[in-house]
């Protein structure tokens, strides 16, 4: 703890339980289970003093990426971390704060908007449903096509 003239700075981490892989699986599954798309998880350590890690993640709509914040959030605080969020009332972009982890719930075309995953260098989830798209494509190649 510092205290920086009459403001006492406390920093806020995770449990020392909970290592920070235990906590991107936590966020991961918990997006999973909500049906977020195109979930990216950037390792931060070393790049930034913000947080250990950054997830983004897509929800079809706004009601979609209100719940998935609900939910997270619930998980979260049930994981003993302080927890912060902003941009609930809109749900076009919701950011979560978990101390040592950072969230990010978008809607498709916010997401394409801010590009988060060019401005840190991390390479664009390709996905489908969740499922990276070169594990899919064996299976793709004999899918239907169209119907006429």
């Amino acid at each position: 703890m510092t205290s920086e003239g009459d403001v006492t700075i406390t920093p806020r981490s995770r449990p020392a339980s909970l290592k920070a892989e235990d906590l991107v699986d936590l966020v991961v599954a918990s997006l999973d289970d909500d049906k977020a798309e195109d979930i990216a998880v950037i390792d931060l350590r070393g790049k930034s003093s913000i947080a250990d890690h950054m997830v983004i993640a897509t929800g079809k709509s706004a009601r979609q990426v209100g719940a998935m914040a609900d939910h997270l959030m619930e998980k979260l605080k049930h994981a003993g971390l302080p927890v912060a969020a902003e941009g609930m009332p809109q749900c076009d972009w919701v950011l979560i704060d978990g101390a040592d982890i950072v969230v990010h719930l978008f809607r498709p075309e916010v997401r394409a908007f801010y590009n988060l995953e060019k401005m840190w260098g991390a390479p664009k989830a390709e996905t489908v449903g969740g499922m990276p798209l070169a594990a899919m494509k064996p299976a793709m190649s004999h899918a239907p096509g169209p119907q006429a």
